[in-house]
This record gives structure tokens, sequence and C-alpha cells, in this order.
């Protein structure tokens, strides 16, 4: 598993070797005792699965707290942009955000510690978003920020004016309110 670093501490981009032949290929998408010698130290607990249609933005989500989720994803279907905002208090890249381009393809998958709002855009027709956490959902904890906060000027990839988000979504707090 080759590990790539995104310029925000703590967020990786892991890369699975995929072995190929005439029938399709095979991957190990997750492997505790290779990960730990390069520093990966997490136990995750839950796994979440979504799928969505093309224009469909979910996020910016978190957990607070003692709640909060470091995350693994990947996409088993599609093509979605996935992206991470550091809202790390007293972190240097602390509003900095990163986006990566994620699809059953390329098998790039991002992981996602605790202090991080995560969200995605979906750019192919569906797409199937699934993902570890090391915290389990906990709905008091539940927060988020807006997906078009004009502070963060995330480019989610997708047409704006026909993106498909959830009222709840919509209703999130601007980025310089947390």
């Amino acid at each position: 598993m080759k590990i790539k670093e995104t310029g925000i501490e703590g967020l990786l981009i892991l890369e699975p070797q995929v072995f190929k032949d005439p029938r399709g290929y095979f991957l190990e998408s997750y492997n505790k005792s290779t990960l730990e010698p390069q520093g990966i130290h997490y136990e995750f607990i839950q796994d979440n699965q979504s799928q969505s249609s093309r224009g469909v933005i979910r996020g910016l989500h978190y957990q607070k707290g003692p709640h909060a989720q470091t995350k693994l994803i990947r996409v088993t279907e599609g093509t979605v942009f996935d992206v991470a905002v550091d809202i790390r208090p007293g972190s240097q890249t602390f509003g900095h955000w990163f986006g990566l381009e994620i699809s059953a393809d390329n098998f790039l998958q991002l992981l996602v510690p605790s202090g991080f709002a995560h969200g995605f855009s979906v750019l192919s027709k569906h797409a199937t978003v699934f993902y570890k956490c090391d915290a389990y959902y906990h709905p008091d904890s539940e927060s988020g920020i807006r997906f078009d906060d004009p502070n963060l000027q995330i480019d989610w990839k997708i047409d704006m004016k026909s993106a498909i988000v959830s009222e709840k979504d919509r209703n999130l707090p601007y980025y310089i309110d947390l």
C-alpha cells in the first residue's frame, strides 16, 4: 500500500496495490498490520456506505468532541470528488481544504482523521461510497459546515446550479461561525 501526503498533516491518500488479470482484479483495501508500521494506527469499528446520483453533494459533515470520527473513504462504483476541511483548532492548516477524485477505477482511498469536516460530490451517473470509521455514529455530536461556504471556496467539480443537496446540508452553519 502506497501512502501519499496531501500537504495537510494527517490527511493521507492510500493507494492499494491492484493485481489485474483476465478474470478482473484483486486488491487489499485495508490491512491494519501493513499500515501500522507506516504510522497509521486506527481501530475501525463501523462501516458505512451510501449511493448517490450525479450532481449530489453530501457534506460537509463531522462529529464533535469525544465522538469525533476518523474515516477511511473509498468508492466502489462511479466517481466522486472527495473533500476534507481541516477544522482542528491550532492546526497550521486550519480552514484549508483538500479535494481528490476517487473512483472505482483509480482505487484511491482518503484517510480523513478526526478534526476534519468531510463531504463529496458525485461526478458519475451513480457512485457508491464506502467508508470505515473509528467511532460510532452519535446523533447528538453530529455537525457540519455549509457546502457552498464562500470563505472556503470549494470547487465541487459540478454545475452548482443543478447540485442536489439535502435541506439539512443547506442549513448547516458557515465555517466562520464555528
